[in-house]
């Protein structure tokens, strides 16, 4: 099950359709969704949550820990909509697009898809075009 839950002032619009593209994005891995949450809050939030667990002390867009047993796809998805809607004017991507590449990013990142080298970068970068080209 997905579900949405917001920390700030943000809201999400046709929340259905948003879960059932992330359903298939993940049943298009060959993986079975399991409990999927993601919480939208502020970029300090994610900053914190940045600095604490991951020792990194720098503002984010996103945040993903992985509770995947198996085949079975479950997580925690955090995501800063400030940052978002930042770095959508920065790439000059629209915010609805921004969102929909780091909804899928976390996805991908629960699907073990990784970011830290150029070709996983490049990999990450062409999944996530793909799954946003589905999205409708």
């Amino acid at each position: 099950m997905i579900r949405f839950h917001f920390t700030n002032s943000f809201s999400l619009k046709n929340k259905r359709k948003i879960k059932n593209w992330l359903k298939d994005t993940i049943v298009n891995e060959k993986k079975t969704v399991g409990d999927i949450n993601y919480i939208f809050c502020t970029k300090e939030y994610l900053k914190k949550m940045n600095n604490d667990y991951l020792s990194k002390n720098y503002e984010t867009d996103v945040i993903a820990f992985d509770f995947s047993k198996d085949n079975k796809i479950s997580g925690d998805i955090y995501i800063s909509s400030e940052t978002v809607k930042k770095n959508s004017i920065i790439f000059n991507n629209g915010f609805a697009n921004e969102l929909k590449r780091i909804m899928v990013h976390g996805i991908l990142h629960l699907l073990d898809y990784n970011d830290k080298s150029k070709q996983e970068q490049k990999i990450m970068r062409e999944k996530e075009n793909f799954y946003i080209n589905l999205s409708g």
